[in-house]
Protein backbone atom coordinates (compact mmCIF):
# COMPACT_ATOMS: atom_id res chain seq x y z
CA UNK A 1 0.00 0.00 0.00
CA UNK A 2 1.68 3.21 -1.13
CA UNK A 3 1.65 5.83 1.70
CA UNK A 4 3.14 8.87 -0.27
CA UNK A 5 4.93 10.32 -3.18
CA UNK A 6 7.33 12.58 -3.30
CA UNK A 7 8.96 14.01 -6.25
CA UNK A 8 11.59 11.22 -6.61
CA UNK A 9 10.39 8.42 -3.97
CA UNK A 10 7.29 6.28 -2.81
CA UNK A 11 7.22 5.25 0.48
CA UNK A 12 4.72 2.04 0.86
CA UNK A 13 3.93 -0.61 3.91
CA UNK A 14 6.12 -3.07 4.07
CA UNK A 15 5.51 -6.80 3.44
CA UNK A 16 6.44 -9.99 3.81
CA UNK A 17 8.10 -10.43 0.44
CA UNK A 18 10.21 -7.61 1.36
CA UNK A 19 12.23 -9.68 3.32
CA UNK A 20 15.32 -9.95 1.08
CA UNK A 21 15.98 -6.28 0.90
CA UNK A 22 15.42 -6.14 4.81
CA UNK A 23 18.17 -8.81 5.18
CA UNK A 24 20.38 -6.53 3.05
CA UNK A 25 19.51 -3.27 4.71
CA UNK A 26 19.92 -4.64 8.27
CA UNK A 27 23.34 -5.94 7.81
CA UNK A 28 24.81 -3.18 6.21
CA UNK A 29 27.69 -1.40 8.18
CA UNK A 30 26.09 1.56 8.43
CA UNK A 31 23.01 0.02 10.15
CA UNK A 32 24.88 -2.43 12.38
CA UNK A 33 27.10 0.74 13.35
CA UNK A 34 24.57 3.57 13.75
CA UNK A 35 20.74 1.61 14.45
CA UNK A 36 22.31 -1.62 15.73
CA UNK A 37 22.30 -5.66 15.12
CA UNK A 38 18.43 -6.65 14.50
CA UNK A 39 19.92 -10.31 14.26
CA UNK A 40 18.45 -10.40 11.02
CA UNK A 41 20.46 -13.03 9.23
CA UNK A 42 18.16 -15.49 7.33
CA UNK A 43 14.80 -15.14 5.49
CA UNK A 44 12.66 -16.62 8.33
CA UNK A 45 14.36 -14.20 10.53
CA UNK A 46 13.42 -11.07 8.43
CA UNK A 47 9.85 -12.35 7.90
CA UNK A 48 9.43 -12.40 11.81
CA UNK A 49 11.32 -9.40 12.22
CA UNK A 50 8.24 -7.35 9.57
CA UNK A 51 5.65 -9.49 11.31
CA UNK A 52 6.43 -8.41 14.63
CA UNK A 53 7.60 -5.45 13.67
CA UNK A 54 6.38 -3.29 11.16
CA UNK A 55 3.49 -5.17 10.27
CA UNK A 56 2.46 -5.05 14.04
CA UNK A 57 2.88 -1.37 14.43
CA UNK A 58 0.58 -1.03 11.24
CA UNK A 59 -2.14 -3.11 12.68
CA UNK A 60 -1.71 -1.61 16.09
CA UNK A 61 -0.61 2.39 15.57
CA UNK A 62 -1.60 2.66 11.99
CA UNK A 63 1.56 3.83 11.11
CA UNK A 64 5.29 2.43 11.23
CA UNK A 65 8.60 2.24 9.10
CA UNK A 66 7.87 2.42 5.38
CA UNK A 67 9.83 1.22 2.27
CA UNK A 68 11.16 3.49 0.58
CA UNK A 69 11.34 3.07 -3.72
CA UNK A 70 12.72 5.06 -6.64
CA UNK A 71 9.84 6.27 -8.62
CA UNK A 72 12.38 5.79 -12.22
CA UNK A 73 12.83 2.25 -11.76
CA UNK A 74 10.23 0.99 -8.12
CA UNK A 75 13.89 0.05 -6.62
CA UNK A 76 13.75 -0.18 -2.81
CA UNK A 77 16.09 2.03 -1.27
CA UNK A 78 15.88 2.05 2.28
CA UNK A 79 13.44 2.76 4.80
CA UNK A 80 11.72 5.84 6.54
CA UNK A 81 9.01 6.14 8.89
CA UNK A 82 7.07 6.87 12.67
CA UNK A 83 7.71 4.99 15.40
CA UNK A 84 6.34 4.87 18.74
CA UNK A 85 8.09 3.30 21.62
CA UNK A 86 8.00 3.27 25.25
CA UNK A 87 10.91 4.98 26.30
CA UNK A 88 9.28 8.54 24.31
CA UNK A 89 6.32 10.09 25.27
CA UNK A 90 5.40 11.12 21.58
CA UNK A 91 6.17 9.37 17.94
CA UNK A 92 9.82 9.00 16.78
CA UNK A 93 11.07 9.27 12.93
CA UNK A 94 13.78 6.75 12.00
CA UNK A 95 15.52 6.10 8.53
CA UNK A 96 18.10 4.24 6.95
CA UNK A 97 19.01 4.08 2.98
CA UNK A 98 21.74 1.48 1.42
CA UNK A 99 25.53 2.79 0.82
CA UNK A 100 24.40 3.39 -3.04
CA UNK A 101 21.57 5.87 -2.33
CA UNK A 102 23.31 8.16 0.82
CA UNK A 103 24.49 11.53 -0.34
CA UNK A 104 21.60 12.44 -2.89
CA UNK A 105 19.04 13.60 -0.88
CA UNK A 106 16.89 11.25 -0.72
CA UNK A 107 16.68 10.89 3.11
CA UNK A 108 15.76 14.44 3.79
CA UNK A 109 12.79 14.13 0.56
CA UNK A 110 11.35 10.75 2.39
CA UNK A 111 11.63 12.24 5.75
CA UNK A 112 9.94 15.49 4.88
CA UNK A 113 7.57 13.57 3.21
CA UNK A 114 6.85 11.47 6.62
CA UNK A 115 6.74 14.39 8.56
CA UNK A 116 4.33 16.15 6.94
CA UNK A 117 2.75 12.78 6.76
CA UNK A 118 2.41 12.59 10.33
CA UNK A 119 1.31 15.98 11.38
CA UNK A 120 -1.49 16.24 8.27
CA UNK A 121 -2.64 12.72 8.30
CA UNK A 122 -2.09 10.98 11.47
CA UNK A 123 -2.33 14.49 13.61
CA UNK A 124 1.25 14.18 15.38
CA UNK A 125 2.41 18.07 16.76
CA UNK A 126 5.40 16.57 18.50
CA UNK A 127 7.92 14.30 16.91
CA UNK A 128 11.16 12.74 18.62
CA UNK A 129 14.10 11.65 16.89
CA UNK A 130 17.50 10.15 18.07
CA UNK A 131 20.88 9.27 16.97
CA UNK A 132 24.14 7.71 18.45
CA UNK A 133 26.74 11.15 19.71
CA UNK A 134 28.95 10.17 16.74
CA UNK A 135 26.15 10.32 13.84
CA UNK A 136 26.67 13.85 12.75
CA UNK A 137 25.32 13.02 9.58
CA UNK A 138 21.69 12.33 10.80
CA UNK A 139 22.11 15.22 13.34
CA UNK A 140 22.83 17.21 10.68
CA UNK A 141 19.83 16.10 8.49
CA UNK A 142 17.62 16.31 11.72
CA UNK A 143 18.47 20.30 12.29
CA UNK A 144 17.39 20.69 8.33
CA UNK A 145 13.82 18.85 9.05
CA UNK A 146 13.68 21.54 12.24
CA UNK A 147 14.45 19.36 14.74
CA UNK A 148 16.48 21.04 17.73
CA UNK A 149 18.49 19.07 19.64
CA UNK A 150 16.85 18.23 23.31
CA UNK A 151 19.51 16.13 25.62
CA UNK A 152 21.43 13.40 25.92
CA UNK A 153 19.50 10.39 27.21
CA UNK A 154 20.83 6.81 28.03
CA UNK A 155 18.49 4.05 26.57
CA UNK A 156 16.65 2.28 29.54
CA UNK A 157 17.78 -1.81 28.68
CA UNK A 158 20.92 -0.92 27.39
CA UNK A 159 22.02 2.82 28.69
CA UNK A 160 23.26 3.81 25.24
CA UNK A 161 23.64 7.41 25.57
CA UNK A 162 22.22 8.88 22.64
CA UNK A 163 21.13 12.32 21.22
CA UNK A 164 17.50 13.27 21.56
CA UNK A 165 15.75 15.78 19.07
CA UNK A 166 12.48 17.14 19.48
CA UNK A 167 10.51 18.91 16.46
CA UNK A 168 6.80 20.52 17.49
CA UNK A 169 4.27 22.39 15.17
CA UNK A 170 1.09 23.95 16.46
CA UNK A 171 -2.02 22.36 16.40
Amino acid sequence: MTILETNRLTLHHLSLDDAPFMVELLNDPAWLQYIGDRNVKTLDQARFYLENGPLKSYRDLGFGPYLVRLKENNMPIGTCGLLKRDVLPAPDIGYAFMPDHRGKGYALEAAQGTLLYGRETLGMHTVYAYTTPNNEKSGKLLEKLGFTFERIFHWPETAEALKLYKSTTSA
